[in-house]
């Protein structure tokens, strides 16, 4: 799109700066996210604690919230952090994992919300809850598909004034006005635990120096693009695993820009 920065030359820009990004994420993706983030060029720091939380969020380039394996201290820590960044100007990205599950979940969720994520990336099941949809989700899973989402991605960024993420076999974003699919990525991807999450950090990296819809987009291509690579080699699950981290660290601007394939929506 001739209004977008490329996704290469937004990796680029991600690298040259080595992000520091505050993953405030759940016990299960705190790993992977990190060597994700690791892989990609960036700085995590799994900085969560109230006590700290918001006071590490004003020196982080970016902060990803994930609500995955939330308690009433980490919302705590959450909050800090969302209303330090907002403060300090830093960019900050909303996982709404499951939020449609419990009471607790939904609660927080909608706090949170008030605290205007700069971008959201959930599945189709968690998109289309958080628009006041019916979705067929249950616990962590999707059961809906991306285009079935893609009207309430629209709503949601065009009230909350945000850019929205739908991921699936083909993931969509918009910012309320321009809208993406990104195609790409491999049917191994779901049977690793927490990758999902991983990508929401990701995304918060390439916010850190790039505009939110581009750095959106660039994340998610590079996802798809090194997902695709690493399942060409890949057995099964778990050598797909360590070939995606190989996969990611190796690919670089121009490569990125050869092999996304970003439509029009």
């Amino acid at each position: 799109m001739q209004d977008m920065t490329s996704p290469g030359a937004a990796l680029i820009a991600m690298r040259k700066q080595t992000p520091l990004v505050q993953c405030i994420t759940n016990f299960v993706a705190m790993n992977i996210a990190a060597n994700v983030l690791l892989a990609a060029g960036a700085s995590p720091a799994m900085v969560h604690a109230e006590e700290e939380a918001g006071e590490f969020a004003r020196i982080a380039g970016a902060l990803t919230i994930n609500i995955g394996t939330i308690s009433s201290a980490w919302m705590k820590g959450m909050r800090a952090a969302a209303e330090a960044a907002n403060e300090s100007g830093a960019p900050w990205v909303l996982d709404p994992v499951a939020h449609y599950a419990t009471g607790f979940r939904r609660k927080a969720v909608a706090a949170l919300l008030e605290l205007r994520p700069t971008i959201i990336r959930g599945n189709a099941s968690e998109i289309i809850a958080l628009s006041g949809g019916a979705s067929r989700g249950q616990g962590v899973d999707s059961r809906d598909a991306v285009e079935q989402a893609e009207t309430s991605a629209r709503y949601l960024a065009s009230t909350h004034e945000t850019v929205v993420a739908v991921t699936g076999v083909t993931d969509f974003v918009t910012d309320g006005e321009r809208a993406v699919r990104i195609e790409g990525g491999s049917p191994l991807m779901p049977q690793i635990t927490a990758l999902g999450c991983s990508l929401t950090c990701l995304v918060g990296a390439f916010a850190a120096t790039n505009a939110p819809f581009d750095a959106t987009v660039a994340a998610l291509a590079t996802f798809a693009v090194a997902g695709e690579e690493a399942a060409r080699k890949a057995d099964g699950p778990g050598s797909f695993s360590w070939r995606f981290l190989d996969c990611l660290a190796a690919v670089d601007g121009a490569f990125l820009d050869r092999h996304s394939r970003i439509l029009a929506a």
